[in-house]
């Protein structure tokens, strides 16, 4: 989330973006034994694939049927310096994950035994203010694939700043036992998976042991934090996506026709996909030091130049806040590039709404109250949480609702508490929750928003546990996944 006493130095200078390091592009080993039977209770671990051939619509693939048991699922990962909790809190989960995608239905309830391809990639695509800061051999992943266990990269998990923070723990606790796949993303089928065989362990504390599959993705899964602190989740999404990339060629891409394609956003940030890059020296777009009173870069620019709103009034509150687009990419260029995917597109942003305080018992498990429809766009407030916003180390140091206003352009849309610990907090991305929602249309143009599938679950980051953002990723993979006979 926003990282503590960020107020203290200029943004820009707080940055740093990673290097791109993908896996290694080898070939998968013969296949294993399978057992997608195991559940709560059983002894063994949950889907226990062996290395086998991992390939992308292979037997499990029902050509005829348009390989409606595929999943192309894609993690955005926001590696900016405040994102060690939420990362180790993602990775934790993603054991259940796995297990919940081994036993997915489609939409009439049939087992889908599901093909699927999962690959983890940064908010980083590069910016000009990041340049100057990245360190010597490292350069922003712009959309690649980043397959290598946490353990290989982790001198990122070291935050770059005038107050370094070093979380290296960020990666160790979820990933005690290194493991990646070969290639550069996860394939997993009922044919066997592209990660090497591992001793089943315990990474998420329920007691029972994690199949290889789930132990490689706690691995890869936590990204570090030395990226840019001008996160381009958005932008990130597309580069991923593009069918001119690498990782989306030759006889394994990860993009591929047939079933769901997923996209999950976890950040604690506004989006900053730039359309033109002057943006960031523009002082049309800067907000005014509160102690020099002169226009200056933070990132606040991103929320000016992406967001318009009506108001404040006499509260601090904005109404009518929508993306604006100027000076960074129309959001429209992302509704329609995953609208014409030819499949349907569901997409989880776990991001800076309020926490969800009841969801539907029903799949896909979409949030009723709290979370994206509780949000409030308004001005910080002082003094010290919970009376005011400005975080209680924070205001000790001196920070104040100016300082805030002056860092990120809007008050925050979460708070993150752990019992009395705060982990930080996160600004409401207004131009990712208007690509999620804008999935959620109706099939055909004759009928009503009503009958609408629901392909977009938002969920907040400052929750103390994303099982329930996951459960909704699996809901919506499901309900829209085509009967597979």
């Amino acid at each position: 989330m926003l990282r503590p006493s960020a107020w203290l130095s200029v943004s820009f200078l707080s940055i740093a973006c990673a290097k791109q390091s993908s896996g290694d592009g080898g070939e998968s080993t013969e296949s294993g034994g399978i057992n997608l039977s195991a559940t709560a209770g059983e002894t063994g671990p949950k889907l226990d694939l062996g290395a086998g051939e991992g390939s992308t619509g292979g037997p499990s693939c029902d050509v005829d049927q348009g390989c409606s048991n595929r999943l192309d699922l894609l993690f955005v990962v926001d590696n900016s310096g405040s994102m060690a909790e939420e990362q180790l809190n993602l990775a934790l989960n993603f054991p259940e994950l796995i297990a919940g995608l081994s036993e997915l239905t489609d939409v009439d309830g049939n087992p889908l035994q599901i093909d699927a391809n999962i690959m983890v990639t940064t908010t980083d695509v590069g910016n000009p203010l990041c340049t100057p800061y990245y360190r010597p051999s490292r350069s922003p992943e712009q959309g690649a694939p980043i397959a290598s266990s946490c353990t290989d990269r982790i001198d990122r998990f070291t935050s770059i700043g005038l107050d370094p923070v070093e979380r290296e723990d960020a990666c160790t606790m979820a990933c005690p036992n290194p493991i990646a796949p070969e290639g550069d993303f996860i394939n997993f089928n009922a044919s066997g998976t592209n990660v090497p065989n591992a001793d089943p362990i315990d990474i998420d504390g329920d007691g029972e042991p994690d199949s290889n599959v789930a132990q490689a993705l706690a691995c890869i899964g936590p990204q570090g934090i030395d990226g840019c602190g001008y996160e381009s989740q958005l932008e990130a999404m597309r580069r991923a996506l593009d069918p001119d990339a690498t990782w989306n060629g030759g006889g394994t891409p990860f993009v591929r026709d047939g079933g769901v394609l997923g996209v999950v956003i976890i950040s604690d940030e506004v989006d900053c996909s730039l359309a033109d890059e002057s943006v960031m020296t523009n002082e049309a777009y800067m907000l005014t030091h509160p102690d020099t009173m002169q226009p200056q870069q933070s990132s606040g620019l991103c929320w000016k130049a992406g967001v318009t709103c009506d108001g404040p009034d006499g509260d601090g509150v904005f109404s009518n806040c929508h993306s604006a687009g100027d000076g960074l990419v129309a959001v429209n260029e992302y509704i329609d590039l995953l609208k014409a995917q030819g499949r349907p597109v569901v997409m989880l942003g776990i991001v800076g709404v309020p926490v969800v305080t009841a969801r539907s018992p029903e799949p896909p498990y979409q949030p009723t109250e709290g979370g994206v429809d509780a949000l409030v766009y308004r001005r910080w407030k002082d003094p010290e949480f919970p009376t005011g916003d400005v975080l209680p180390a924070e205001w000790t140091a001196g920070a104040t609702a100016a300082d805030k206003e002056w860092e990120f352009g809007i008050g925050p849309g979460c708070t993150g508490q752990d019992g009395d610990a705060f982990t930080g907090q996160a600004t409401p991305p207004t131009r990712i929750i208007e690509v999620c929602q804008a999935l959620d249309v109706p099939d055909d143009p004759d009928t009503t928003a009503d009958e609408a599938r629901i392909r977009c679950c938002i969920e907040s980051i400052c929750d103390t546990t994303f099982a329930n953002a996951l459960r909704c990723l699996t809901g919506l993979i499901s309900q829209n996944s085509d009967p597979v006979g």
